[in-house]
């Protein structure tokens, strides 16, 4: 399946504060999410952003808050966004069938809301350059669990093509000149 920006959302995960300097890579992963989430917005594709445990964890970090919709972002205390009761209203309000996920950490609450977001039906997307955990070994295994479960595994400009369709667009020029070099 295509990934179609009117039938999908980017779910940004856990991407806090007192997380990140811990998370492998971290500084290139926060980089292609914000990249993502600047190509989501430009497209106008929803984006939607968990924070776990925000008092102990920390805020989203600074630079993705300046480009995240605030009344977008939705506080949980379940590793999977799906179990709790306000994200999984919201996700489910917006009535898009295919969900990319992003964020940290992949093999626990990324992982976990894939998994659940699944069993409801969606056509669930992990973006592989975008999902990182303390350790790569970690990682791996998320990503070898997200092929047996079905879930697709995905590079951000994979999503930003799909969105995008086709070349030739005045929309695609601006993109690709800004962020497609």
């Amino acid at each position: 399946m295509l990934i179609h920006p009117d039938k999908s959302c980017l779910l940004v995960i856990d991407i806090q504060q007192r997380m990140a300097p811990v998370i492998h890579e971290a500084d290139q992963i926060v980089s292609n999410c914000e990249w993502l989430i600047n190509i989501a917005n430009r497209l106008e594709v929803p984006v939607l952003t968990t924070e776990q445990y925000p008092q102990g964890l920390g805020a989203t970090l600074p630079q993705l808050q300046a480009i995240l919709p605030p009344e977008n972002v939705m506080e949980k205390v379940h590793f999977s966004a799906m179990s709790d009761p306000e994200p999984n209203r919201r996700i489910n309000a917006g009535k898009h069938n295919q969900v990319i996920l992003i964020g940290m950490e992949t093999h626990v609450c990324v992982l976990q809301t894939a998994i659940e977001l699944k069993q409801q039906a969606r056509e669930v997307y992990v973006v592989e350059d975008c999902v990182s955990s303390r350790s790569p070994a970690d990682k791996a295994a998320a990503l070898a669990r997200f092929r047996q479960c079905g879930i697709y595994v995905v590079t951000r400009e994979m999503v930003a093509f799909e969105w995008l369709r086709r070349a030739g667009t005045d929309t695609f020029r601006e993109i690709s000149r800004e962020y497609l070099r």
